[in-house]
């Protein structure tokens, strides 16, 4: 469908708002509804950023939406105001994800100064997305993983808080920040382990801590594993922790890393007796281990 007609209606509409804006703040304007000339300019731009949505013309969409954000919040319209950015974020994401990031700063600074703080841990998890997929600078994608945490932990929203701490915690591990990812796992999984309905998530998050010990110290490994079956008896029993075992305590040969990937898939096994396809995050852990225990064995040659 050719939406080029409504992107010359969209410029048009955006030429008429401004000049509404323009003459509003003129001193006749300014007496003879200037107030209301403002509010039609700002349906203007609303308008005209959803037809350019309709031409695909997404930098034109935002540029729009920022318009009309920018005279909510002159309007004092604080909630419209964020709104609009969040649009132009969303708009910008297709196009230009630095300016994207930067729309929906604006609208977390609206939120959080409303106390609007579970909505701006949202959009902070957008914006982690974005440095993440788009950008690809995880550290900036922990920051807003982390600030978009402590938000949900100051409303109470643990659950959501625990999420994105397990975001935190991969990313770390993977940037070799091994002490950040343990400390993670261990209080999200002490948090899950006495809930009946997320307990059986804890052993997960106690086997991602045990690999990160154990590539940083293989005692250190054996003594944590030890602290988990104590803390979650439950732990002891699973197959996470059996495969820990076998790669701790010379059960089997972990160089033969063709091995640790079949035994991890047998062991990883889901609810409903599927086995699960090992993951990036596990390979790349269990290839770090492998090259340790390699770094041991030359060092004692």
């Amino acid at each position: 469908m050719d939406n080029s007609g409504k992107e010359k209606e969209a410029i048009q509409l955006m030429a008429e708002a401004d000049k509404k804006v323009k003459s509003s703040g003129s001193f006749l304007g300014g007496m003879f509804g200037g107030n209301h000339k403002v509010e039609e300019a700002c349906e203007m731009y609303a308008r005209a950023a959803n037809m350019f949505k309709m031409a695909k013309n997404w930098s034109a969409a935002g540029n729009a939406f920022c318009q009309a954000a920018r005279i909510h919040m002159q309007l004092q319209n604080k909630h419209d105001s964020a709104t609009s950015y969040v649009d132009a974020g969303n708009a910008f994401k297709k196009a230009d994800p630095q300016e994207a990031i930067k729309c929906l700063n604006a609208a977390i600074d609206i939120y959080t100064d409303m106390g609007r703080f579970t909505i701006a841990a949202k959009h902070h998890i957008t914006i982690a997305e974005v440095y993440e997929s788009e950008l690809v600078d995880i550290e900036k994608a922990i920051a807003h993983y982390e600030q978009a945490a402590d938000y949900y932990k100051g409303e109470e929203s643990n659950s959501s808080a625990n999420k994105c701490l397990l975001k935190v915690a991969s990313y770390s591990a993977q940037l070799e920040q091994y002490p950040k990812a343990i400390e993670i796992y261990e209080q999200v999984g002490t948090n899950t382990m006495d809930n009946p309905l997320l307990k059986y998530s804890a052993k997960e998050y106690f086997f991602k801590a045990s690999l990160c010990h154990f590539i940083v110290d293989e005692l250190n490994a054996k003594l944590a594993v030890g602290k988990y079956e104590e803390m979650f008896p439950a732990f002891s029993d699973s197959r996470e922790c059996k495969l820990l075992k076998v790669f701790l305590f010379g059960d089997a040969n972990i160089t033969d890393i063709s091995y640790c990937l079949h035994s991890f898939a047998v062991f990883q096994v889901k609810e409903f007796d599927s086995i699960s396809r090992l993951d990036q995050w596990h390979t790349t852990m269990l290839l770090r281990i492998k090259k340790t225990i390699q770094g041991d064995e030359g060092d004692l040659k």
